[in-house]
């Protein structure tokens, strides 16, 4: 079945799908946005509150469909699941969202070899490496949303620490989506000036840069978002715009996807994030550029975390 270029599907309306649509019908990049959810009356007003907007934003469709309406999609993401309610960790959601993501699948199944899947419903690595199994897509296919937002947050704070503008500072997070997450920082450098080199030459006056300070402020964002205002959706819908750029516009952009591990650094069979290049066929090739011991343990910590999720669903 041949897939429409421009046709994206977004499977949920909740707090994260909508606002993905949101950030989607101002980018200009998809022609038609086809919105699935149960909740008909919720998803035809949501629906109903874009379309009024339309006049002010590049040519594009929005409606509401079944799982057949996104047969023809280029790409579907998926952003249905419980969400997370505060006081609660990614972990929890596992036993609560993987039935649902496996309905879902089933219903996908049809679907065109050549689409691509996102996943975005939370413990994202879990539920990404469910919907492999559940749907038999062919490799690179099926990704989830990933650490995209965990690195953003990472060169926000350096960022805000080290005054400078977010888009040259250049770092990213792999591993779990969650609290086993690591922070490369042998990765960080700035316009392609290493943190090491960087720090000296800098005329600003700190005490320099509290390195877990940072990472537990990249760590607990979401929770402290969550407790705020109930749920994350503004940041997710850019970092998902990012990723659906890349595969729409055939990029070869490296990001931190969530993909199964294919013996990269030693690691397990196991969803998680690592670099990796996006492009019209989803993620084609995994970088696995060097890393400090540390940096690689900790790594190992973090697919271990998850296979020990595996073992539950299992």
């Amino acid at each position: 079945m041949n897939t429409k270029p421009r046709k994206l599907g977004i499977i949920g309306a909740g707090a994260v799908g909508t606002s993905f649509a949101f950030t989607l019908i101002q980018s200009g990049l998809v022609e038609e946005i086809v919105m699935v959810d149960p909740a008909r009356e919720k998803l035809q007003g949501e629906i109903s509150d874009l379309n009024h907007g339309l006049a002010f934003l590049p040519p594009v469709r929005v409606r509401a469909g079944e799982f057949k309406d996104c047969s023809d999609a280029a790409v579907v993401v998926i952003t249905a699941g419980a969400a997370q309610k505060p006081g609660e960790t990614r972990l929890d959601l596992t036993k609560k969202n993987v039935s649902i993501v496996r309905d879902i699948i089933e219903e996908l199944k049809p679907v065109s070899p050549g689409q691509v899947l996102i996943m975005v419903t939370n413990p994202v690595d879990v539920l990404t490496w469910a919907a492999i199994r559940a749907g038999d897509f062919p490799p690179g296919t099926v990704i989830g949303s990933g650490t995209v937002l965990d690195s953003s947050r990472f060169r926000h704070f350096l960022a805000s620490h080290c005054g400078v503008d977010t888009r040259y500072v250049h770092a990213c997070v792999v591993g779990e989506h969650g609290d086993s997450e690591v922070c490369l920082w042998s990765w960080v450098n700035f316009s392609g000036i290493r943190l090491g080199d960087y720090c000296p030459a800098c005329t600003r006056k700190c005490e320099g840069i509290d390195r877990e300070e940072v990472e537990r402020k990249v760590r607990e964002s979401a929770y402290h978002v969550i407790q705020a205002k109930g749920a994350t959706n503004w940041a997710v819908s850019l970092a998902l715009l990012r990723i659906v750029e890349a595969i729409f516009r055939d990029e070869n952009s490296i990001l931190t996807v969530s993909v199964p591990a294919a013996g990269q650094y030693g690691l397990p069979d196991v969803c998680l994030s690592l670099p990796a290049i996006v492009n019209s066929r989803g993620a084609e090739q995994i970088i696995a550029g060097p890393m400090e011991e540390k940096e690689k343990e900790r790594l190992f910590a973090s697919a271990d975390v998850l296979l020990k999720m595996r073992e539950q669903i299992e």
